[in-house]
């Protein structure tokens, strides 16, 4: 036990999690609005579409994680995260659609890739996930603005946190595995060009 909280401690703690959480989503609103623009002519676009939802899958897994942990370490009444408090109200009843809607988004556009064109039902969610996700998502980072501000500042500030090797590799780590991912299942997109080509042609 006592060598498990020396090692929570050397891992930054409770401000080491917040920290993990928020360069995390940092990088995610980086490439965010990268996937979003795609949509703006998602015909020509299309492989960029599936490369860049591709890489946000292990970023936005690593996010779901450190959450997940906070609060179970919350609820599980640890001290330290006690009294660090729980985020608003609000936030606190926003946080489950928030996952729910990101695990629906992100898990339909992946089966969209696997399976290809055909695939009404699962297009249908897609499409209806992203316009609830997109919804919820605002008020969710408008309700963490302060975080995403005051992290990166007390890191410019050199106010250092143990743990940030760890951090930095945890990520590094996710953008990695996205890229892997995302490279060797862009062929997959090719699919869906063909599938409108061929819609085209027998409407024509």
């Amino acid at each position: 036990m006592a060598k498990l909280v020396q090692l929570r401690r050397r891992l930054g703690g409770v401000e080491g999690n917040r920290s993990l959480t928020t360069w995390t989503a940092i990088v995610l609103l980086v490439l965010l609005p990268v996937e979003l623009l795609t949509l703006l002519a998602l015909g020509p676009l299309l492989p960029v579409h599936v490369f860049v939802g591709m890489l946000l899958v292990p970023l936005v897994t690593l996010k779901l994680a450190s959450v997940t942990y906070r609060l179970w370490r919350y609820y599980a009444r640890s001290p330290a995260y006690v009294a660090a408090g729980a985020p608003a109200l609000l936030l606190r009843l926003l946080g489950p659609f928030v996952v729910a809607t990101t695990l629906v988004l992100l898990g339909s556009g992946v089966a969209l890739v696997v399976l290809g064109p055909g695939t009404p039902f699962v297009l249908t969610a897609h499409k209806a996930s992203f316009i609830l996700w997109a919804g919820a998502m605002g008020l969710h980072v408008l309700g963490h603005l302060r975080d995403v501000v005051a992290v990166p500042t007390a890191w410019l500030r050199r106010n250092r946190l143990e743990g940030r090797a760890t951090r930095g590799i945890a990520i590094g780590a996710s953008v990695l595995a996205g890229l892997v991912l995302a490279t060797t299942t862009l062929h997959l997109a090719d699919r869906w060009e063909d599938g409108g080509r061929s819609e085209q042609h027998e409407v024509r």
